[in-house]
């Protein structure tokens, strides 16, 4: 019998798979074998339902979607024949009348384990139960003589005692596929659920994270290790696709990683700007755009969709316009075109006084008697709302709509209007967020941008008070309270779900408080008919935050 070895190299494979592309992520499993195998790899730790992507969702209920995907890694299997890396990948298994998320093994030209996820999540972003089974208690896989434990992903961050079971049965390191969305501070989350592990068994923690944007979600990378004395061993980079070779010794105490990257982890708004252009450009080019148009305003809000735009995809495949009306100000052009000139994207202007006025024309006899308000402020956004569009429909652009969430979460959108379009990049961000997010951007250029360096945001649409223009005068305090005292009432509705009371103890009037909440609630139907966006706070609208259109509730206290 051969002696199990001292040494293991793990390729970690932190890659940007898509949802239903088998025969491409196949390749992308292929690419990274024989990347690793080049490298001197042992093994190739893949991520979680790496071939079918992730999350699946409802193709899981296709039987035709999980015999592909076995297919696929029944392919792979056999290139292991050649006695290169073995591989542990991400796979949707039907055994039986059941489905499971589960990993297999694969040497020697064959599939030589398989093992189901036991903890399947059903909270927030995560819908599991509704189409997976749950899987027995897994012991651990023999890898050349090494035993493996091979948890996944909600397998170490619940409570079942998933990773327990495996030290207990012999497992000698933890190799962890993951499929775990970003949100703001999720790093140090991952990093102390695999603390938590490392002691609960006295293994060590291998974590391998997905990569990409998929749909709202957006997978930022950053696999780590953590050795038995509790230690980072092992970090790679966040928002950036790559294989890394994790190097493992077998020492008297078992097992510890002592050779691997040690990448930069990004403060806060790098990490969130970089969420931000990975999610809108992955969602732009997996779902076959060739470009994207938006309507430049002169404000802040386009202001900074335009320049993630232009670091996502080019400046080649983005397209501002400009819709001047009466209400308009000089400023607000000179501030569009001065943003699109540093960003160095096209950049047009289409006025709308026509096709305003001629609405406004067919309407007279209707609208007769009655006083101008709301509605002849809606039909301006409704007119660049449908320009845009059929500038999206002529040229094949998607049209990216920027309200961020603090105008979502009280309803100052339009339907129809300004919330047109296929893709929100800034769905997710608080306005005074917006602001530090612009700020960052202009003194820093993101790895991977494709933009310009330097600033990108005129000042002045920084310093200018932020206004729909669409009457006379307008700014948007004449409707909302300031953007510091909104947003913190906002994040303590809907991030902390805290009650009245509590927030007017942090010195919030009362019947302010109220009156936030009362538009919060009302604008439930405008969020379930609004664009996709980026997830990046722990409780995004959609996935996260699910409340009835139909509502009466009122915290009264």
């Amino acid at each position: 019998m051969n002696q199990a070895p001292d040494i293991l190299r793990v390729a970690v494979a932190q890659l940007n798979p898509i949802v239903g592309d088998i025969a491409g992520n196949l390749a992308l499993a292929r690419e990274a074998r024989a990347d690793a195998a080049r490298h001197g790899a042992d093994l190739v730790l893949f991520t979680e339902l790496f071939i079918s992507g992730y999350p699946p969702e409802d193709l899981i209920m296709k039987p035709a979607f999980l015999r592909a995907c076995e297919l696929a890694v029944q392919e792979l299997a056999a290139d292991t024949a050649d006695g290169g890396p073995g591989m542990v990948i991400g796979v949707p298994l039907a055994r039986g009348d059941r489905r499971y998320n589960s990993v297999m093994v694969l040497d020697g030209g064959k599939v030589t384990a398989e093992r189901h996820k036991v903890d399947l999540p059903n909270y927030g972003e995560f819908d599991e139960k509704r189409v997976f089974h749950s899987g027995p208690m897994p012991g651990p896989v023999d890898y050349r003589g090494i035993r493996l434990g091979l948890p996944i992903c909600e397998d170490i961050w619940g409570d079942l005692g998933v990773c327990e079971t495996l030290a207990e049965s012999g497992a000698e390191l933890l190799l962890v596929p993951n499929g775990s969305p970003y949100y703001r501070g999720k790093i140090d989350v991952r990093h102390q659920v695999a603390i938590r592990q490392v002691i609960e068994t006295d293994l060590p923690v291998l974590y391998a994270n997905q990569l990409g944007g998929q749909d709202e979600l957006v997978f930022d990378g950053a696999s780590f290790a953590f050795n038995v004395d509790r230690k980072l061993a092992f970090q790679m980079s966040q928002f950036e696709e790559q294989v890394s070779i994790a190097t493992w010794r077998r020492g008297e105490e078992g097992w510890y990683c002592d050779d691997g990257p040690m990448s930069r982890i990004p403060d806060v708004e790098e990490a969130d700007y970089r969420a931000c252009m990975l999610g809108l450009r992955d969602y732009v080019n997996k779902n076959g755009f060739k470009s994207v148009v938006l309507g430049l305003s002169g404000g802040i809000d386009s202001a900074i969709c335009a320049a993630l735009a232009v670091d996502a995809l080019g400046e080649e495949r983005v397209h501002c316009v400009m819709l001047p009306y009466t209400y308009t100000s000089e400023d607000s052009l000179t501030d569009a075109q001065d943003c699109a000139r540093l960003l160095g994207c096209r950049y047009d202007v289409v006025p709308i006084f026509k096709p305003v006025d001629g609405f406004m024309d067919s309407l007279s006899d209707l609208f007769e008697g009655t006083n101008e308000g709301v509605t002849e402020e809606n039909l301006q956004s409704r007119t660049r709302g449908t320009i845009l569009m059929a500038i999206s429909n002529k040229f094949g652009s998607m049209v990216v709509t920027t309200g961020n969430k603090s105008e979502m979460s009280v309803g100052y959108a339009t339907l129809y209007g300004d919330m047109n379009g296929g893709f929100n990049p800034i769905k997710d961000i608080y306005k005074m967020q917006v602001y530090a997010l612009a700020r960052w951007r202009n003194e820093h250029t993101p790895p991977g941008a494709l933009g310009p360096t330097g600033m990108v945001i005129p000042q002045n649409i920084i310093d200018k008070v932020p206004s729909a223009e669409l009457r006379p005068d307008q700014t948007d305090q004449d409707t909302l309270p300031p953007y510091p005292v909104l947003d913190d009432i906002l994040e303590c509705l809907v991030e902390n779900e805290m009650a009245v009371d509590e927030i007017v103890a942090r010195g919030h009037d009362r019947e302010l408080v109220h009156r936030i909440e009362h538009l919060l609630y009302v604008a439930e139907y405008k969020r379930r008919q609004s664009a996709p966006g980026v997830k990046i706070t722990r409780r995004n609208f959609g996935r996260d935050r699910r409340y009835p259109i139909t509502n009466r509730f009122r915290d009264r206290t």
